[in-house]
């Protein structure tokens, strides 16, 4: 991935403080030229940008029950264990770690039932050994990128 200079980041920046403003109106505000700004769009959504899915809550499908889970894991099976959670709809995303953990597993869960039966999944999956649950109770700080955007502005490194 290609760093970002300054003009992808004002841009960037323009776009996420309003959902719905078009390559003109960043152009404007900006001062730079619409054609300019379109094709950095165009590139950033193409390369940068994460896909929707990335934006939909799962609360909003039914999944309310949030819980990081800690994999550890025989390092000799990582591929196919990287495979086999992405076969496991309710896992959201999964990291590889240092630490004590392996590996760290975001899954959404209908209810503790479901939970249940997704950490067992991942048990049975050849080469994890053990798996640590924890509940998230409440999103202190939700994702985000704008902060670090707008620090990044401020004191670009490149």
């Amino acid at each position: 991935m290609h760093l970002l200079d300054i003009t992808d980041r004002r841009i960037l920046l323009a776009m996420a403080s309003a959902k719905k403003r078009t390559g003109s109106a960043i152009a404007t505000a900006l001062n730079l030229g619409r054609n300019t700004v379109q094709s950095r769009m165009t590139r950033l959504e193409n390369e940068i940008l994460e896909s929707p899915d990335r934006r939909i809550p799962p609360a909003a499908l039914g999944y309310g029950l949030l819980s990081f889970i800690e994999l550890h894991v025989d390092q000799r099976y990582l591929e196919e264990i990287s495979a086999k959670l992405a076969t496991i709809p309710e896992v959201l995303e999964a990291h590889g770690l240092t630490g004590n953990a392996d590996i760290l597993v975001r899954v959404a869960a209908k209810d503790a039932e479901q939970l249940f039966r997704v950490h067992g999944q991942l048990l049975h999956i050849d080469g994890v050994n053990r798996a640590d649950s924890a509940l998230s109770m409440a999103q202190l700080v939700p994702y985000r990128t704008t902060a670090l955007l707008r620090h990044s502005l401020k004191s670009p490194a490149q």
